[in-house]
């Protein structure tokens, strides 16, 4: 990974967050991306043994479109290049169905859906230019399962499959490559504002999900690791 840009949305969560610490040591160059400033600035600040320019750090709103194009464009203005884009940002609404609210799947869709499409969307188009590139979406054990009162998440998490498999076909002549994260239960900060009672003590930890996504951006540029599917032992869907 030594000098390869990585491009890490939702930077400031709690897997992307663990993954940046893993890259940060083997000499990535990193953008980070994330919606708080000053969190971006204290997680770049916490760094060990970075050097300035090895970190970018980019506050954006993936739900807007020509912030998404702009991240992307001061990426390559910085480093020349986009190697990986990682997809980590995202947000639960847990609700029976007849309790979501419509600015309940306008928040799913906008941040889970829509945020995710434009990012892949942009970072495709620079990476094309290089043919070569890999776009890493954390999708989340509901992009593959349903589950009561996950409606809303579901419906927006089972769109990122859909439209990152149709992309891959689309974009497989350019040398990019996709892999899809299909992590079970995560110990993250994005359980704090989810009011379902869950046992946070059986789930998978930043760490393991930060490891996977770790292999698969260090696989040979010949592998294609299309999906990771890591759960708890605790909860598991087949």
């Amino acid at each position: 990974m030594q000098d390869k840009v990585v491009v890490i949305v939702g930077a400031t969560g709690g897997i992307g967050s663990a993954l940046t610490r893993k890259l940060a040591p083997l000499g990535t160059r990193l953008v980070l991306t994330a919606r708080d400033n000053s969190r971006l600035a204290n997680l770049a600040s916490s760094l060990p043994g970075t050097q300035a320019e090895q970190v970018l750090t980019v506050p954006c709103d993936i739900t807007q479109p020509q912030q998404v194009k702009t991240l992307i464009e001061k990426a390559v203005a910085h480093f020349g290049q986009i190697d990986a884009l990682v997809n980590a940002a995202g947000a639960g609404i847990l609700k029976q169905y007849n309790k979501l609210e419509p600015a309940d799947l306008d928040a799913m869709l906008d941040l889970n859906l829509k945020g995710s499409f434009y990012t892949t969307q942009a970072a495709a188009e620079a990476m094309k230019e290089r043919k070569s590139g890999h776009i890493c979406n954390v999708v989340g054990i509901l992009g593959k399962h349903s589950m009561a009162m996950a409606a809303a998440y579901c419906a927006s998490k089972f769109g990122v499959v859909a439209f990152s498999k149709c992309m891959a076909d689309e974009l497989k002549r350019f040398g990019i490559k996709f892999t899809l994260f299909y992590f079970g239960g995560v110990d993250s900060p994005f359980w704090d504002n989810v009011s379902l009672k869950v046992d946070r003590s059986k789930m998978l930890s930043t760490e393991t999900a930060a490891e996977a996504i770790l292999f698969a951006l260090r696989a040979e540029p010949q592998a294609v690791p299309m999906e990771i599917n890591i759960q708890p032992e605790s909860h598991l869907f087949f």
